[in-house]
C-alpha cells in the first residue's frame, strides 16, 4: 500500500491512476490524515438474463376492447 498527499495527486494524477489499474492501492491523506483510497476496480459480474415472461403473460385474459375502455367501465 502506498501513501500521496492531496497535493500529490493534484500534480501526478496519471501516474497515481496508472498505478492504481495496474493493482496498487493508494491511500490519499490530507496533512498526515488518510482521507480516500485509489484502487482498481473490481471486474463487473455478467449481468443476470431475465426469464421470458412470454408463457406468463399468455396465462392472463386477453381484452377484445380497448384496454383503457375497460378500465374507464370497471370503474
Amino acid at each position: 500500500m502506498k501513501t500521496s498527499s492531496v497535493r500529490e495527486l493534484h500534480i501526478h494524477t496519471s501516474a497515481l491512476i496508472r498505478e492504481a489499474a495496474e493493482g496498487e492501492v493508494i491511500v490519499i491523506e490530507n496533512r498526515g490524515q488518510p482521507v480516500a483510497e485509489l484502487r482498481p476496480l473490481t471486474k463487473k459480474t455478467a449481468k443476470r438474463k431475465l426469464p421470458d415472461m412470454t408463457r406468463f403473460w399468455n396465462t392472463f385474459p386477453q381484452v377484445s376492447t380497448d384496454s383503457g375502455r375497460f378500465l374507464e367501465e370497471d370503474r
